[in-house]
């Protein structure tokens, strides 16, 4: 089975990229947040909630706000939005349980902090397809 999510950052809610897993490393990850973040705040100006995905060329963008950060996603525009958010959803609360709001509102601005994260999410479609499994056997 193929990996549902292709790239992964993690935001402050001012656009400072705490965390990124990237398999096109030609993108600016820093830039990327920042853009990510200023489309957000306009969405919550126009719409209660703000942006919660978007597509460009075959891509889709997934949004997850939770705590003091966003969570976007990239797959493709052929996975369900909704299996996608929901894997977007147990990464965050990983992320959450390993990392207190305290510990991102108060943040130094050392990335080295969230560095093991990646650890933790290697298995995360693994685990997935494990849940899958367990349900039809």
């Amino acid at each position: 089975m193929a990996k549902i999510v292709q790239d992964l950052y993690i935001l402050t809610q001012t656009g400072i990229v705490i965390f990124h897993r990237q398999f096109d490393e030609s993108k600016k990850d820093q830039l990327f947040g920042g853009m990510m973040s200023a489309l957000n705040s306009f969405a919550e100006q126009i719409a209660t909630g703000g942006l919660t995905s978007f597509e460009i060329g075959g891509k889709r963008f997934t949004i997850l706000k939770k705590g003091a950060c966003l969570f976007i996603a990239n797959s493709s525009s052929k996975v369900k939005e909704k299996k996608v958010l929901q894997e977007l959803n147990e990464i965050a609360t990983r992320f959450m349980d390993l990392y207190p709001e305290d510990t991102i509102v108060n943040w130094s601005g050392d990335m080295a902090v969230f560095a093991d994260f990646e650890k933790k999410i290697e298995d995360s479609l693994e685990q997935t397809v494990k849940k899958l499994q367990k349900s039809f056997w």
